[in-house]
Formats: C-alpha cells, sequence, structure tokens
C-alpha cells in the first residue's frame, strides 16, 4: 500500500471517529434526540471504524475494502441530501422517519402518553444547528468529500507498484 493511502485512510479513520464522538456528544451530552435518519448517516463513519483498521491487520483486499467505503459515504451522501429535503420541505417523510410507530396498535392511551412524552423526533425538524446549518447539511458536503477522497485511494492503488 502506497504511504500517501495510508496516510488518507488513517486521516479518514480519524476524522470518523471525532465524527462519531461528535455525534454522541450532541445526543448522550446535549440531549438532542436524533431521528431515525440521522442515525442511519451515522453508518459510514461506522463502517470506516471497522474497515480501515482491518485493511492493515488483513493487509489484502484495500482496493476492495476501500471501494465497500466509497459506496458507504455515496449512500451516507443520498441519505444525507434527502433528509436536507425533507427539513426544507422537498420531500415528505417517509416510513424511515417514523419507525418507532410503524405497525403498532396504538390505544388511545398509548397514544396520548406517546404525544406528551415526544420522544419520536421527526426528520424535518433540526434539534441542533453547527453555523446555521443542519448536521444533514453538514453531512451532505462531507460524505460526497469522503466518497472522492476514497475513489482517489482506489485510482492510486494502481500507481508506483
Amino acid at each position: 500500500m502506497l504511504n500517501n493511502n495510508k496516510f488518507v485512510l488513517n486521516s479518514v479513520l480519524a476524522f470518523s471517529i471525532v465524527s462519531l464522538t461528535i455525534a454522541y456528544y450532541i445526543q448522550y451530552v446535549l440531549g438532542h434526540k436524533p431521528c431515525n435518519l440521522c442515525l442511519i448517516e451515522r453508518i459510514p463513519y461506522l463502517s470506516a471504524v471497522i474497515l480501515i483498521p482491518l485493511i492493515f491487520i488483513i493487509n489484502k483486499f484495500e482496493k476492495i475494502i476501500v471501494g465497500i467505503l466509497m459506496f458507504f459515504f455515496i449512500f451516507g451522501a443520498v441519505i444525507s441530501f434527502y433528509h436536507v429535503g425533507i427539513e426544507q420541505e422537498f420531500f415528505s417523510e417517509s416510513l424511515v422517519c417514523d419507525l418507532d410507530n410503524s405497525g403498532n396498535n396504538l390505544s388511545k392511551e398509548d397514544l396520548l402518553k406517546q404525544l406528551e412524552s415526544k420522544t419520536a423526533v421527526s426528520c424535518k425538524d433540526v434539534t441542533f444547528r453547527f453555523f446555521g446549518l443542519s448536521l444533514a447539511t453538514i453531512n451532505t458536503v462531507i460524505s460526497i468529500i469522503l466518497s472522492a477522497i476514497m475513489l482517489k485511494v482506489i485510482k492510486n492503488y494502481g500507481k508506483n507498484k
């Protein structure tokens, strides 16, 4: 593996760890409950935390694993873009945004309790902003950049071997 690729992958790994740490800090310390799409948007970062060390441990299939990571980040960009569209009311919320309540036959008492406690967070509600941007907006940009970085890493594997 090229040293440049190793540096880039270590940087993506560190960035993924920091991103997840910030997400959990916002959730558990600051008390901003994530919606279901927010939770799904963490998947590419979790996969990076698992797969990048795997690249260094097995020292095989680097290009394939990086390709899988690239598709995870593309997936993250698409989901984040969709989430931004819901926040901006370009798209309507899907069933993914309401997984807690799908298929449940609630009594009127249970429904009232749920409405009072407001346990489920709507995907269109922005509960936390950073520099005036929703986290879904920021994640869309970051996921596109990380997808491009993974593509560059894949292209670098064929060089200087």
